[in-house]
């Protein structure tokens, strides 16, 4: 059978994945080595991360601080694991022998996903800010397809991709929610939100409404909170304060802010918004 051709496009996609997959795969032997990351969360990440489910277990293994080469193939000889074997391949009596094998007396307990919507305007964007500022909650940053702003840093506000590489990420699973706004698409990367879940850290993603009620449909352990404004008069007030907004635009928003607050029912937790400190205190609270 002839192996299917490629255009040069389709290569250099693919020289693209493969060259992102050894640097994903990198980045985790490195923290793997260092200590960040225990056998049970490698493999934890690898069911969200096709790079990391794909990593062969012996270069795993040998990752790992005080064991090398020599260990590692002992110890997949004993436990009857080919040394060409891949941790998505790893059987299931395979898997728990090698975690009592590498068993850890210090694991750190699995941090919370919180998810945090409500209407425009209601100040979701100022609470994640002061949040990350203020805690050791771990605020996740969006992927999106649009320009970057001249104040804006890739990595920090947003990851900015090219409409390809996003739709490729999408068709990839990578996404925990995505939605398109104006012209432009964004979405929250699945496996940023696993890394610092695994590593105990308590995540905070601040989205909209129906990017909330996607990671509801794919996550049991999302916790999804519902930020309310202290009145309706006041949602009113804070919209109508946005001077770059022509008055359809301002009606346009009012009317999906009134659309958006019935569905305050489906969340888990309400926090009325009446300071930036009380939301914090509350959120704070809900994860301890």
């Amino acid at each position: 059978m002839q192996p299917p051709k490629l255009s040069s496009e389709d290569r250099a996609r693919a020289l693209a994945k493969a060259a992102a997959a050894r640097k994903r795969r990198a980045e985790v032997k490195a923290q793997v080595k260092s200590g960040l990351f225990s056998l049970s969360q490698v493999f934890e990440l690898s069911k969200v991360d096709e790079a990391v489910a794909k990593m062969r277990v012996f270069e795993l293994l040998e990752s790992i601080s005080g064991v090398g080469k020599v260990r590692a193939r002992n110890v997949m000889q004993r436990l009857n694991i080919s040394p060409s074997r891949r941790i998505q391949g790893l059987g299931a009596k395979q898997l728990p022998a090698l975690l009592n094998e590498f068993a850890s007396p210090n694991l750190v307990p699995r941090g919370k996903l919180f998810v945090l919507s409500g209407p425009g305007g209601v100040g979701k964007s100022t609470v994640a800010r002061e949040l990350r500022k203020a805690s050791n909650f771990y605020v996740s940053v969006s992927a999106t397809t649009r320009a970057p702003r001249h104040n804006e840093h890739d990595g920090v506000d947003y990851f900015f991709i090219s409409d390809l590489e996003f739709e490729r990420r999408k068709s990839a699973g990578d996404f925990l929610e995505w939605t398109e706004f104006a012209g432009a698409k964004y979405a929250t990367p699945k496996s940023q939100v696993e890394v610092a879940l695994v590593r105990g850290e308590n995540v905070l993603l601040e989205i909209d409404i129906a990017g909330a009620e996607q990671v509801r449909e794919v996550s049991r352990e999302a916790i999804l909170i519902f930020l309310e404004p202290p009145s309706w008069e006041e949602l009113v007030s804070r919209l109508e304060a946005r001077g770059t907004d022509s008055e359809e635009r301002r009606a346009q928003r009012l009317a999906l802010a009134q659309e958006e607050l019935a569905h305050a029912a489906n969340f888990d937790h309400r926090i009325v918004n009446h300071s930036v400190t009380q939301v914090l205190s509350e959120l704070v609270s809900l994860a301890s």
